[in-house]
């Protein structure tokens, strides 16, 4: 298929560098070798690619000028780390976006890179109060605007999920409940 568009391409070029062609009803028409009339050929010039337009071409491949733009981080103040240390400077309560209704618990931090930031109190009930050293991981909540990062449990001065029985390794503790068998 990409060889027969090559040939076409070709062909509608070399056409295009005639800019008059004489068609086969002038030819016709005349009568004898003094009279030449000319009309303008079917294959005129006209812009034909066989590659798609987003596509590099071979020149600017070769001279290596397109570079992929970098794609922005969406926990920008982590700073290209997985956590970061921080200081609780307030506990707030915020309200969902729309369709949602509760109260959502959000702890301003002050990381130790000195970016102050929100981030998201997981799990019901916590411990944090004002100059609490915390962990902070990235990850939105998705209905509370521009809050982007979220505390972790059981790190540091942030106590886990009491008596939390799923997902513990998410809200930092174990089992309650754990049988340990005794040992004779």
């Amino acid at each position: 298929m990409l060889s027969v568009l090559r040939l076409t391409a070709q062909a509608a070029r070399t056409r295009s560098t005639q800019s008059v062609v004489p068609c086969a009803r002038s030819l016709a028409l005349t009568h004898g070798p003094t009279r030449t009339s000319t009309c303008t050929s079917l294959f005129t010039a006209r812009s034909f690619h066989a590659s798609a337009p987003a596509m590099r071409t071979l020149n600017q491949s070769m001279r290596n000028t397109y570079k992929k733009p970098a794609r922005e981080t969406k926990a920008a103040a982590l700073e290209g780390c997985p956590q970061r240390k921080g200081v609780v400077s307030q506990v707030v309560i915020a309200k969902p976006k729309k369709p949602n209704s509760a109260k959502r618990k959000v702890a301003r931090v002050k990381l130790s890179n000195g970016k102050t930031v929100q981030a998201y109190i997981p799990g019901e009930g916590h411990n944090l109060q004002d100059h609490s050293v915390v962990l902070i991981r990235g990850g939105r909540t998705q209905d509370l605007p521009g809050v982007r990062y979220k505390v972790v449990r059981g790190a540091l001065d942030f106590g886990p999920v009491v008596g939390r029985t799923t997902s513990r390794s998410k809200y930092g503790g174990a089992c309650s409940n754990f049988f340990i068998p005794a040992v004779n």
